[in-house]
């Protein structure tokens, strides 16, 4: 068998990020052996390790590094890279699909009947808005105040757009569109979109105010399909999804540039209150990975991860952050890799 190789930034980070990347590489390497593939890890430091060591929250030997690969897989930092690189290779593209396990229902704090065909998609803008805009703190004659700008190009709005519609297109055919245009004038993400709309004609665009589209994805998530929105809505929004998929450690993300160039991080964050107690959920990083391989088109060795872990969930194995309670049987991040690999020898 010919097997296809592939060059991956590995960005640990700090918090839970070193623990749940070391996990995701292990189940990627066993899922490469069992469908032709091979990973070659290229380790690389960022934020506050980073920071540390060399005096750079992104040092360039860590862009180079990047600049080299095929993809990079992120752990998690509390500060300091991540805009940066999301700058740096424009990924202002974030998907984060939400899917909740049939056997994690009763995870979730919404009625099963609530979660179940729960099937939805957000597009998020990741290379604009306020968190790349004008900031600082100053003074006038009131006091000391600080600033942060919201800002969009229409341009920026309509390739974000374009990409939410085609995934919608290839979905349920369903697209919302998150904005504050009551309170946001100026940011007319309902008209920008329906501009790049007419290309999409078998696709329902619907605008939902944020807040209100908020409520609606707790009490009927089921009905959404694809969710756009900005930068700063959409990082609120997709946290949503933790609480609908039973934990926020169940869910991953995929970040890309206009030519598929990715970042593949878990949403979960540092984590600090339990890095270093090996029973973190890898979970999230492992469901990252497997956009990673989709992106690769390994599309065999991204079914088999995901088929593997249904099993496992099947099973009744629970790391922490799923509270188990008997008969669900509690696991360490390593015990997990260890049924990873049980399983995927079963698939192979």
């Amino acid at each position: 068998m010919t097997t296809r190789s592939y060059r991956l930034a590995v960005l640990p980070g700090e918090g839970i990020g070193p623990e749940v990347v070391a996990a995701t590489l292990q189940v990627l390497q066993r899922a490469g052996e069992q469908c032709g593939f091979a990973i070659a890890p290229q380790p690389a430091l960022i934020g506050p390790p980073a920071f540390a060591e060399t005096g750079q929250f992104l040092p360039d030997e860590t862009l180079r590094c990047c600049e080299q690969s095929d993809g990079i897989l992120f752990g998690a930092v509390s500060k300091g890279g991540l805009l940066e690189l999301r700058r740096h290779f424009d990924l202002f593209i974030n998907l984060r699909p939400v899917c909740p396990s049939p056997h994690l229902f009763h995870k979730s704090p919404l009625r099963s009947e609530v979660v179940q065909g729960v099937d939805l998609l957000f597009v998020r803008e990741l290379a604009s808005g306020i968190y790349f805009g004008e900031s600082g703190r100053a003074e006038d004659a009131e006091g000391v105040y600080g600033f942060h700008t919201m800002r969009y190009g229409d341009a920026e709005m309509h390739r974000i757009a374009r990409v939410a519609l085609e995934w919608a297109q290839t979905r349920r055919r369903h697209l919302t569109v998150a904005h504050k245009e009551n309170a946001l004038p100026c940011l007319p993400w309902s008209a920008r979109v329906e501009d790049v709309a007419s290309d999409f004609p078998d696709v329902t665009v619907e605008p939902m105010l944020v807040d209100n589209l908020a409520m609606q994805l707790v009490l009927r998530p089921c009905d959404f399909d694809v969710v756009l929105a900005g930068n700063l809505f959409g990082d609120i929004l997709s946290d949503l999804g933790g609480a609908i998929a039973g934990s926020i450690g169940m869910l991953g993300s995929a970040s890309l540039n206009a030519s598929g160039f990715g970042l593949y991080e878990p949403i979960h964050g540092t984590a600090p209150d339990i890095a270093g107690k090996g029973i973190a959920n890898p979970m999230g990083a492992i469901a990252s990975a497997t956009l990673m391989l989709e992106q690769w088109g390994e599309t065999k060795g991204a079914q088999q991860i995901r088929e593997a872990q249904e099993r496992i969930l099947a099973q009744g194995y629970r790391t922490a952050d799923l509270s188990p309670v008997p008969p669900e049987i509690f696991v360490t991040t390593d015990e997990l890799v260890q049924l990873f690999f049980a399983e995927l020898e079963k698939g192979g």
